[in-house]
């Protein structure tokens, strides 16, 4: 295998390097200037119109549905090169690109992919996923929120946990209950939703790391036209397979890499000694030899869902392996920084945002699927290992509340 660019590739990265370069400074964070989240999410979608005007938002998305219609090794360049900058992108963005559009374009009918795909694209609609219950913990599929029809509509009520950026998002997509006499994975419904609907009360969730962009969302009474439901009655489950396999996929994707960085880091304040200590080499080869590896996984990953090839479970490695690694790369990290890293000063926003991300990089080992549930599928669909008792298969949901 050929790690290096084609020639037809490295044209693509010249053009996108360029482009970059003349469009991606106005854009960029200053390093240790603080944005307030609506401002965060303004300049995520100044940037990601930018993108669209210049011909690079949805790259892998096939054109007849308003993207490049480019390869995934396209995206993986341009990820690569947008990783230079510290252009403003997050869940506000990643939400609508790497999940709401996915689940549109393949459950949703023409008149819906008609209207949120474009205005996805171009950032005019900021989206929030509507997944997670207190009472499901890592199994989703026990979700209650049920939603029952009345007329064109469908009244909703229950609560949801998690939800990222929901505090600014135009739109949600939710998963619901619509038929408890079948099994759990069965009767679920998937819907599109409009955030500033009468009934949802959004309430932010203060973290560790000081941020709020998780919130609890309650749902009371709320009204949604059928029209807004993806996909056909109880096609609930097959949409969450198509939004978590976007979302496993897309884990880590344009994230530069951590560990080369660091290696400079520890040359130029400890001295080029002490890159020659056997300790210090075997941590920074693993580390790096692991990040390599992710990399290559991915792009291939990538290329199986370019090709209509459905990697199912396999989408759970890129995620469960760059949880774990994120996180490990981070403690190196803070660990060569010694104690400053724990209370960095004011004069070292690099430190700072280091120990933010070591922080934040906890959450990643159960958003999008729990370490444990990953780890249960890929023993399971990929290598064929027995599966594991379950004792509620086949049994009515309202039988097991």
């Amino acid at each position: 295998m050929d790690f290096n660019d084609s020639p037809e590739e490295a044209a693509y990265r010249a053009r996108v390097r360029d482009w970059l370069a003349a469009h991606a400074p106005a854009h960029a964070l200053a390093e240790g200037v603080a944005l307030s989240d609506k401002e965060q999410v303004a300049r995520g979608r100044a940037w990601q119109r930018a993108l669209y005007d210049g011909g690079y938002a949805g790259i892998t998305l096939p054109r007849a549905l308003g993207g490049q219609g480019g390869t995934a090794i396209e995206g993986v360049i341009f990820a690569e090169e947008e990783a230079r900058y510290a252009v403003p992108r997050g869940a506000y963005t990643a939400i609508g690109l790497g999940m709401a559009i996915p689940v549109i374009g393949r459950h949703g009918n023409d008149e819906q992919r008609a209207r949120f795909v474009e205005a996805t694209l171009k950032g005019e609609i900021v989206w929030c996923q509507l997944f997670s219950e207190p009472s499901a913990g890592s199994d989703l599929a026990n979700l209650r929120t049920k939603a029952v029809r009345d007329g064109d509509d469908w009244v909703v009520n229950g609560q949801k946990l998690w939800s990222s950026w929901a505090h600014e998002a135009d739109w949600g997509i939710l998963v619901v209950r619509t038929d408890p006499r079948l099994p759990k994975h069965k009767g679920l419904t998937f819907f599109v939703i409009d955030m500033a609907s009468p009934g949802i009360d959004v309430r932010p969730i203060r973290q560790i790391s000081g941020a709020s962009d998780f919130n609890e969302t309650f749902l009371v009474d709320l009204r949604i036209p059928d029209a807004n439901r993806i996909g056909a009655e109880g096609e609930g489950w097959a949409c969450c397979m198509t939004v978590l396999m976007g979302e496993r996929l897309g884990s880590g994707s344009g994230s530069k890499g951590r560990i080369e960085p660091l290696i400079d880091y520890v040359a130029a304040t400890s001295g080029p000694d002490t890159l020659a200590n056997e300790a210090a080499q075997l941590a920074f080869a693993q580390a790096l030899a692991e990040e390599r590896g992710a990399k290559y996984l991915e792009a291939r990953l990538r290329t199986m869902v370019s090709r209509g090839e459905n990697p199912g479970a396999l989408a759970g490695m890129i995620k469960l392996a760059y949880a774990t690694r994120q996180q490990q790369a981070l403690g190196l990290a803070m660990e060569w920084r010694g104690y400053g890293a724990i209370a960095s000063s004011g004069n070292d926003p690099e430190t700072a945002a280091l120990h933010y991300d070591y922080i934040w990089s906890s959450v990643m080992r159960i958003a999008g699927g729990a370490d444990e549930v990953l780890r249960n599928q890929i023993a399971e669909r990929v290598l064929g290992m027995p599966g594991e008792v379950r004792a509620d298969k086949d049994i009515p949901f309202d039988q097991l509340v």
